[in-house]
């Protein structure tokens, strides 16, 4: 016999509690399905840890540069990584704790630990458990996606999860992928004293951002001593003499590339494989992703999907606007869609880049006219001030309707002072509103104004 509820939440990543908790004070019965450790990836094997460990790499590199600000340091700079890692668990772990333990403290709710499958489009198993409701919300998330690559399953490699339990120093970390997850951690491990090879079919890091942007966060981590090997495809991975080893071929020819580790950096895959989504008629694309529609909603009447494992984005920040657009519009009689909100992430490399909106490539392929405004941070005080000149700020204007479409902020502060353009985007509001602003001295925002006073036409 089945347990009834009013809703059913699978998952607990940043979706799902906050949409639990909602459902509650809407005066729901509501069913917690979590299989693992609460907070899901951001939590346990993204954000929070990994920015817990760029902030010790940043204190690394800091203090190897104290001399440049007058400050002595006696001895070399060395890092203890089993201290390292013990600051980044507890900080991940208190996380996790406070994510279940709101959950365990919710009146009207109650939890399920297991492995939940769909078993009907109103019916969910958790490792015996049967309950049932009308409505169900999926958050369970993505993991690392590991390539066909011959050789790389008998061999130790690490993802962005178990890297985390990694308590010394590789000697050489060799990373599958130029993205966000392998930048990240490249030029970390590089701070904590490692040699770091990055390894990308591409022809440039981070392919998807202009080429501007890519090409200045690549000579940023080449100043640190990070390597690339770019548009390189990775085809064996082996052991070596108690190392590992990865050949590598470009045009037709193969290369092998001695390693200590080995980082898979490639992508994302979500975590649907195993839910039972066909016997709810829950449809997916040829990924796996969770098709849905703009108030994700799936196929299946009564089944929503948010956070990664719709495909929808995968960031804590967007996991996070799902559920405040599936609370809006069944909670709150507020008509509210994906498609209203605009991209925008970080890279949170030192320094960060802060981006949203259309690239400038997209721009121009848009076939619109634009302008353009840039500025490079040695130019900005705070940023000459702090040491921290590498970067730059890039501002693109419609010139027609006045609105801003894009921007990206390379260098120091860029992942705060995105979000003052960013709210003038959502807001709909031309760009004279922030010209006409006045703006904190001495900041990195402070120079927005005057940028989008210098404008000139993208070409």
């Amino acid at each position: 016999m089945a347990e009834s509820f009013d809703a059913i939440v699978v998952g607990t990543g940043q979706a799902g509690p906050a949409l639990a908790a909602r459902l509650v004070g809407a005066g729901m019965k509501v069913a917690v399905a979590e299989r693992n450790r609460f907070g899901g990836t951001c939590v346990n094997t993204g954000c929070v840890p990994t920015k817990a460990l760029v902030a010790s790499a940043y204190a690394a590199q800091l203090a190897r540069r104290a001399a440049e600000y007058g400050v002595t340091i006696a001895g070399p700079v060395t890092v203890d990584m089993k201290r390292v890692k013990a600051r980044t668990d507890e900080i991940s772990g208190n996380s996790s704790k406070r994510v279940e333990k709101w959950m365990r403290g919710l009146a009207g709710a109650r939890v399920f630990n297991g492995h939940a499958r769909l078993e009907g489009s109103k019916r969910v198993s958790v490792d015996g458990a049967q309950l049932e409701a009308e409505r169900i919300f999926l958050d369970v998330g993505g993991r690392a996606l590991i390539p066909p690559i011959a050789g790389l399953t008998r061999v130790p490699y690490l993802t962005n999860a178990t890297v985390l339990d990694l308590d010394q120093v590789p000697e050489h970390l060799l990373i599958l992928g130029a993205s966000y997850i392998g930048l990240e951690f490249g030029q970390m491990y590089r701070r904590f004293g490692a040699q770091v090879t990055i390894i990308e079919r591409a022809s440039r890091p981070i392919f998807r951002e202009d080429e501007d942007v890519s090409r200045a966060v690549r000579e940023i981590l080449e100043r640190e001593g990070v390597a690339f090997v770019l548009e390189s495809e990775v085809v064996e991975a082996k052991g070596k003499g108690g190392q590992l080893a990865v050949t590598v071929q470009r045009d037709g020819q193969a290369t092998e590339i001695d390693g200590s580790h080995i980082l898979v950096a490639v992508g994302r895959r979500p975590n649907t494989d195993d839910l039972g989504l066909q016997t709810a008629g829950v449809d997916t694309d040829r990924n796996g992703y969770i098709t849905v529609d703009d108030e994700l909603r799936t196929s299946a009447p009564g089944i929503w999907a948010l956070g990664e494992c719709n495909g929808r984005g995968a960031f804590t920040h967007t996991a996070y606007n799902d559920y405040e657009i599936v609370a809006a519009n069944l909670l709150d009689g507020e008509p509210r869609r994906v498609s209203d909100r605009i991209t925008a992430y970080g890279l949170f490399t030192d320094p960060p880049l802060g981006r949203f909106g259309m690239t400038e490539a997209e721009v121009r392929r848009s076939g619109r006219k634009a302008l353009v405004g840039t500025r490079p941070m040695r130019h900005i005080a705070r940023a000459v001030e702090k040491g921290e000149t590498q970067g730059f700020v890039k501002i693109l204007v419609d010139a027609d309707t006045r609105q801003i479409l894009g921007a990206s902020i390379l260098g120091v502060g860029g992942d705060e002072a995105i979000h003052s353009l960013l709210d003038i985007a959502y807001a709909r509001a031309p760009y004279t509103t922030v010209t006409h602003a006045m703006h904190i001295h001495p900041t990195v925002s402070e120079l927005l104004p005057t940028i989008l006073q210098d404008l000139r036409p993208l070409t």
